[in-house]
C-alpha cells in the first residue's frame, strides 16, 4: 500500500471511529501501556524550563536543612553520581513535612566524578535537547502536577505497588516491603540467604525471603480474560515485579537451577524492545508494563542518554501503527521513584485515616505524562494521583473492580479519567527524538540492569 492510499484508509477509519466514539467521561481503551522510567522528580526532570506550559508546578529551587533557598544547577541526564532513595532517605528529605532535608541525602559518585555543591538540588540539563522528548510529550498531551509514588522508598517496592497497589507479603499483612532486596535476589527463585526488609506500622523493621503471596492486578486481568505482558531486562531484576509473586512465578528447579516456571510467567518478556516488534506485528497485549534496560532507564550514573528516545519510540510506534492502536490505546508514562532529588511539593498525606500505609505511604512526587487520542494538547491535571491511580484506571477502563478493598492503593486512588475529556480523537503528533524504534530493536549492546542500587 503506497503512502497516499494508506493516508486515505486511515482517514476513513478515523471518521468511522469518531462516529462511534463514546460519550465524554466514558472513554474506553482496548490497550493500556504503562511505561516505567527511573529515579526522577518533576523539579529535577523539568526544572531546566519550569514554565514550559501554563499551569505546570515546577520549581528550579529547593529548601535545605538550614532553611535556605538553594537554586538548582544543571546536571547531565546520565551524570556521574547517584543519590540515595531508600525509605530512610525519604524520612531525611521529608523531615516531618518540612521538605527541607534533601541536602542530607547520601551521594555516591563514580571515581573521578566532580559532584560540586548541592548535588541533590539539580535539574537535568536540556541545553542539547537531551530530554526534549519528555517536554514535547507533556505539551502535546497530558501532564500531572501531583503524581506521587505510593511508597516512600526505592524501585523494588515501587514496582510491587505498580502491579498490586501494595508491597505487603500477603493480603492480610500490615507489613510493607520497604527497601531494595539483598544480594542473591531472584524473586521467588532467590538464593536461600536473600532477604527483603519489611516495615511495620510502628516503623520497626524485620526481614523475610523476597517471595510474596498476595493478590495483584494481573489476577483480575486473567480472570476477565484480558491479555497482559510485562517487558523487563532480566528475570532477576528488581524491576521484574512478577518474579516476587509466588502464584505468578511458581519457582521450580529446572536442570539444577531454581527459576520461575508458572503459566503466567510466559507473559514476562525478557527483552524490553520486544514491545516495539509486538506493536509493529499487531500483537500488543491489552495491558502491558514496559521497563527499559539500564542504558535507557534515566537512572543517574548508569544510563547512556537513551531514555527519552526509548519512550518516544514506543509512543511513535503506537501513533503511527498500521493496526489502529492510536485510537484505542492509553499510554501512561511514569517514573518509579523520586531518586533522591529535591522536589518542592509534599506528599498529600501520610497513611489513611483507617491506618493503612501510615508507616510507608505516600511518597514524593514523580513525573506522569499521559498520552492518548482523547487527551487535549497541553492538558495539566491538578488532582492527586499515585500508583494506585494507574491500577484504578485499568480497573475502571476494563470494568474489573478493585484488587482488595481497603488494603490496596487502588481503594483510595482516583482513576486518571480526567486526562481523557475529548469525545472525538485528536490526530497523532509524532515526537522527534535522537533514536527511533529500529535503533532499539536492532541494538547489539549487552543490556544492563535498570537499577544498580
Amino acid at each position: 500500500m503506497d503512502g497516499e492510499i494508506f493516508r486515505i484508509v486511515c482517514a476513513v477509519l478515523l471518521t468511522l471511529f469518531i462516529a462511534v466514539a463514546p460519550a465524554k467521561g466514558e472513554s474506553k481503551f482496548s490497550h493500556v501501556l504503562i511505561i516505567v522510567q527511573e529515579n526522577r522528580s518533576p523539579d529535577n526532570l523539568f526544572g531546566s524550563h519550569p514554565d514550559f506550559e501554563p499551569g505546570v508546578d515546577i520549581r528550579a529551587s529547593g529548601t535545605n536543612s538550614d532553611r535556605q533557598t538553594v537554586r538548582f544547577a544543571p546536571v547531565a541526564l546520565a551524570g556521574c553520581y547517584d543519590l540515595a532513595h531508600s525509605h530512610r532517605s525519604f524520612e531525611l528529605a521529608y523531615d516531618s513535612g518540612a521538605m527541607d532535608g534533601a541536602d542530607k541525602v547520601l551521594v555516591t559518585a563514580k571515581a573521578g566524578c566532580r559532584v560540586g555543591l548541592n548535588p541533590q538540588y539539580r535539574y537535568v540539563n536540556n541545553s542539547s535537547a537531551t530530554v526534549q522528548p519528555y517536554f514535547d510529550l507533556a505539551t502535546h498531551y497530558g501532564f500531572a502536577n501531583r503524581m506521587f509514588q505510593t511508597n516512600q522508598g526505592p524501585s523494588f517496592p515501587a514496582h510491587q505497588f505498580l502491579i498490586s497497589g501494595t508491597s505487603a507479603p500477603t493480603n492480610g499483612s500490615d507489613l510493607f516491603a520497604a527497601e531494595n532486596p539483598s544480594v542473591g535476589f531472584d524473586g521467588c527463585a532467590s538464593e536461600p540467604t536473600a532477604f527483603e526488609e519489611m516495615i511495620a506500622p510502628d516503623g520497626s523493621y524485620s526481614t523475610m525471603f523476597p517471595c510474596f503471596e498476595r493478590s495483584t492486578l494481573i489476577e483480575l486481568l486473567e480472570g476477565a480474560k484480558i491479555s497482559w505482558r510485562y517487558y523487563t531486562e532480566s528475570a532477576k531484576s528488581i524491576w521484574a515485579a512478577p518474579n516476587s509473586i509466588s502464584s505468578l512465578c511458581q519457582a521450580e528447579t529446572v536442570k539444577g537451577k531454581l527459576q520461575c516456571t508458572g503459566r503466567a510467567w510466559s507473559n514476562v518478556i525478557l527483552k524490553p524492545a520486544s514491545v516495539l516488534t509486538d506493536i509493529a506485528d499487531c500483537n500488543l497485549a491489552n495491558v502491558a508494563w514496559v521497563t527499559p534496560t539500564g542504558q535507557n532507564s534515566d537512572h543517574p550514573s548508569i544510563n547512556t542518554g537513551g531514555g527519552p528516545s526509548w519512550v518516544a519510540s514506543i509512543v511513535n510506534a503506537i501513533g503511527n501503527s498500521k493496526c489502529g492502536y492510536w485510537q484505542n490505546t492509553a499510554i501512561l508514562i511514569i517514573w518509579d521513584d523520586w531518586g533522591g532529588w529535591s522536589d518542592h511539593v509534599p506528599p498529600p498525606q501520610i497513611g489513611q485515616s483507617n491506618g493503612w500505609g501510615r508507616s510507608y505511604v505516600y511518597g514524593f512526587r514523580v513525573p506522569l505524562i499521559v498520552v492518548s487520542a482523547f487527551t487535549p494538547a497541553g492538558y495539566v491535571s491538578n488532582a492527586n494521583h499515585d500508583f494506585g491511580s494507574v491500577l484504578k484506571f485499568v480497573e475502571t477502563n476494563f470494568g474489573l473492580g478493585l484488587i482488595g478493598p481497603g488494603i490496596w492503593a487502588d481503594s483510595y486512588a482516583d482513576d486518571l479519567m480526567d486526562f481523557f475529556p475529548l469525545r472525538t480523537p485528536n490526530w497523532f503528533r509524532a515526537i522527534p527524538a535522537r533514536y527511533d524504534a529500529d535503533y532499539f530493536i536492532n541494538s547489539t549492546d549487552a543490556p544492563t540492569d535498570p537499577d544498580d542500587d
